[in-house]
């Protein structure tokens, strides 16, 4: 009786090299990248000065404020989670260190210690109320949102009798507090803010995370199906419980600057701006439903809003025109993410 036997494949399928037209469909920043340069382009066209060296600092200074948030609510994202309070938390930040610094007259650096614990603890109270009441993300950062929005016009007045913080631009380490979170310098006729510099290390730390560490393993996971991931062994609850925590410390840094830029605040700053930051992610390359994206999209989509939001002033447009420009691009790039991961799917 003769045994009928395959052929050895010559090698695991797996282990072929893949082209680079496929390794580049397969990328998720991909389809913000064309969007982008398709941005570019077009503000080089309808706005002369749009291309001055001058307006790239301005540029890229819109985008490293929106940037900073956007990089840890695209790794929220790929999680599977969202954070509808990171606005508003940016404010409360701000908020507490000017307050806490001026009402007890300490030195500023204080402030700045209670308010980075006060804000990493209202990322790990989004994180674990999500883990342990399993109520959607949307529900639990909805009412963060509505209560610190509350809080932060509430206190203020209550405690410094209007609506925004007293000046602390004369109390000791403020000089050296603004250096780190609010420092600029000139570069030709370039200005450059240290946001630029916060913007580029978070994006460089995010996705060493997501490519190179057991963390970015969790993250996919914990977003592409939390519960076969759970069974596995990957920590779900931890995982997504650091990823709030990740949000209020970019909120953090955010805020100071904030402060330290203007060394008042006012209470009522911040609302509407997470949806920036979920528009930045999105438009960079994350999807909704989770595990997918990467930091160097949610970085490239900052950038296409920091292009839109000054190219409309170079162009001399109507800003009332500006949300329509950016839902806009939402839609589009949202399309085209949905058809470059189709044709990296079809490909492989």
């Amino acid at each position: 009786m003769s045994v009928l036997t395959r052929p050895a494949a010559a090698g695991d399928e797996r282990l072929a090299p893949r082209s680079l037209t496929r390794r580049m469909l397969g990328r998720p920043e991909l389809g913000a990248v064309v969007g982008a340069a398709a941005v570019f382009v077009f503000f080089s066209v309808v706005a002369d000065s749009f291309l001055q060296a001058s307006s790239l600092g301005t540029v890229l200074y819109a985008s490293s404020t929106i940037g900073i948030m956007a990089v840890p609510v695209a790794l929220l994202m790929i999680g599977g989670e969202f954070d509808l309070s990171a606005g508003v938390m940016v404010t409360s930040s701000a908020l507490i260190s000017s307050m806490f610094s001026y009402q007890m007259t300490a030195n500023t650096w204080v402030g700045v210690g209670v308010s980075l614990v006060a804000t990493l603890a209202l990322g790990a109270f989004n994180g674990i109320m999500l883990v342990r009441t399993k109520l959607p993300s949307f529900i639990i950062t909805l009412g963060t949102f509505l209560m610190l929005t509350g809080l932060n016009l509430g206190l203020t007045k209550l405690i410094s009798g209007t609506v925004s913080t007293k000046s602390i631009a004369d109390m000791q380490g403020f000089p050296a507090a603004r250096d780190l979170f609010a420092s600029h310098w000139t570069i030709g006729s370039v200005d450059l803010q240290v946001t630029i510099l916060w913007w580029i290390g978070l994006v460089a730390v995010a996705t060493w995370v997501l490519l190179r560490t057991r963390a970015g393993n969790w993250i996919f996971a914990a977003g592409g199906n939390a519960d076969a991931a759970r069974a596995v062994g990957v920590p779900v609850a931890r995982t997504k419980v650091g990823l709030y925590m990740a949000v209020a410390f970019c909120a953090w840094i955010s805020g100071q600057h904030l402060l330290f830029s203007f060394d008042v605040v006012q209470s009522g700053e911040g609302v509407g701006n997470e949806f920036l930051y979920i528009i930045a992610a999105v438009i960079g390359g994350c999807l909704m439903t989770g595990g997918y994206g990467s930091a160097i999209g949610s970085a490239v989509g900052a950038f296409i809003f920091g292009m839109t939001s000054k190219g409309i002033v170079y162009a001399q447009w109507n800003p009332d025109w500006f949300k329509f420009f950016l839902g806009a691009m939402l839609l589009l790039a949202t399309l085209l993410n949905v058809w470059v991961r189709r044709r990296a799917e079809a490909s492989e």
